[in-house]
């Protein structure tokens, strides 16, 4: 096999562990939309691989749930039937977890057994594998948050553990794109621009991690106004200052919405210049293709919040966010590298 076929084969896997992470972040939203997030008390990485498979195992899982918070204070008239419903959810995001973990380890060794990998390319997947462990206790660190005296998952944690799975799955990507399409150390005009506008937009789902972790979005249900204010009341009512912008309800949800138009504006500069600019065909696809998913996404941010936060939208608007960190990665990969 041919280095420039290695180099395919590798990144298609990588690309598949891509998309895996991808449906894993999507689920996470599904979990914790639903409130099942913390219907698993106990965490055993290792033997906790089978779900209950009995009557008997059904009623001691139930039991160990039923002795912490979110049941005694909030689901205390939950039955086992119901109980079922929310593990379930839980319990598929866990084991996915696991599944991406054989995705990616089990084909890195076979490659290295025969030799397939680059050696610079050795250091940056162990890195990823250590990262998507760390991501494992992560999770765990988010859940524990919950079964102590309130029945809440830590927004702090929770955007943690989001920022951490955008992160992983954007690093993947980018090697595997590098692996596709090597560099032509041809640094385009826009790059900078376009490295800003994506670290923009990482910033916005980080901001909309704390917006999920507040329940910031059944609130203040109109847009633009927001209580038929632009600058609501009650913005910077904690102390300290700092506090307001991971703790405020009402800051939260208004900084989301700030950082949504900005994204908005600023890609819709970058389209316009970019329309004046000669490129190849697959950056001008890309780049189109860059302020269509934008759109999309604004569009369901919006409906999400105006319909007060349906499962299916939520979830829509949350895998949209991922598609345009994604293409703002393929953008800013193109035009590092533009011919």
């Amino acid at each position: 096999m041919n280095t420039s076929s290695t180099d395919k084969t590798i990144a298609i896997w990588l690309l598949i562990c891509c998309v895996t992470i991808f449906a894993m972040v999507i689920l996470g939203g599904v979990t914790r939309l639903t409130g099942s997030g913390l219907s698993m008390v106990v965490w055993k990485p290792i033997m906790g691989i089978l779900p209950p498979l009995s009557q008997a195992e059904w009623e001691i899982a139930f039991q160990q749930y039923q002795q912490f918070p979110e049941y005694q204070l909030k689901n205390f008239q939950m039955n086992l039937a119901e109980f079922k419903t929310i593990f379930w959810f839980e319990y598929s995001h866990r084991l996915l977890g696991r599944g991406i973990g054989l995705i990616f380890l089990v084909p890195m060794l076979i490659f290295m057994f025969k030799g397939m990998i680059a050696k610079p390319l050795i250091p940056k997947l162990v890195i990823m594998f250590i990262l998507g462990g760390l991501q494992g206790l992560l999770g765990w660190y988010m859940v524990k948050s919950g079964l102590v005296d309130n029945p809440h998952v830590s927004q702090y944690r929770l955007t943690a553990h989001f920022g951490l799975a955008v992160i992983i799955y954007g690093y993947i990507f980018w090697v595997a794109i590098g692996l596709l399409y090597p560099s032509k150390n041809n640094k385009h005009s826009l790059a900078n621009f376009s490295i800003i506008t994506t670290s923009l937009i990482l910033i916005t789902m980080l901001s909309g991690g704390f917006v999920a972790g507040l329940k910031a979005g059944w609130f203040f249900n109109t847009f633009p106004l927001m209580n038929g204010q632009w600058i609501p009341e009650g913005i910077l009512n904690m102390e300290p200052l700092w506090r307001n912008f991971f703790e405020n309800i009402t800051t939260v949800q208004f900084d989301h919405r700030l950082l949504a138009t900005l994204v908005f504006v600023v890609i819709s500069v970058f389209w316009i210049i970019a329309q004046k600019t000669k490129f190849p065909t697959r950056i001008r696809w890309a780049v189109n293709i860059f302020l269509f998913v934008m759109l999309i996404q604004v569009t369901l941010g919006i409906s999400t919040l105006l319909l007060h936060v349906p499962v299916t939208l939520a979830a829509a608007h949350q895998g949209g966010a991922l598609v345009l960190f994604t293409v703002a990665l393929f953008v800013t990969h193109e035009l590092f590298s533009a011919q």
